[in-house]
């Protein structure tokens, strides 16, 4: 079975990165990803019906445009099944407490560390394959 995620960050390299740190994944077909570059392009995608159907989203919080967290709003209302996990280069406590207070499923800080997105995305997975 092969899984879709999609990502939303509009830093243009994002889509290499995960293609390489995934790639194992990847050449097993268990994962399929899709790349947003904005939050209004990934409501687009999303509401098109990606296929594989996207069954987890990781998007960045500071972007031009719609923010992350307003992304997340969006999707704890039209998608609440659908896990999401932000991504940001800050930190800080407020932007955690927010994010999880509106729906994340967990926040990771960039640099991202591979192994453990990885990690907590087949946990992720697993706990929706559980459901």
């Amino acid at each position: 079975m092969t899984l879709g995620i999609l990502v939303v960050d509009d830093e243009p390299d994002i889509e290499d990165l995960f293609r390489q740190r995934f790639r194992a994944e990847l050449r097993r077909g268990e994962l399929v990803f899709h790349f947003a570059a904005s939050a209004e392009e990934a409501l687009q995608s999303l509401n098109s019906g990606l296929q594989p159907e996207a069954v987890l989203v990781l998007s960045d919080i500071n972007m031009p445009g719609m923010s992350g967290l307003d992304l997340l709003e969006r999707l704890r209302v039209d998608s609440p099944d659908v896990p999401v996990i932000m991504v940001t280069a800050y930190g800080d406590n407020e932007n955690r407490r927010r994010a999880l207070d509106i729906g994340a499923t967990d926040l990771v800080t960039k640099p991202v560390d591979f192994v453990a997105l990885k990690k907590l995305v087949h946990s992720v997975i697993e706990q929706k394959s559980a459901a």
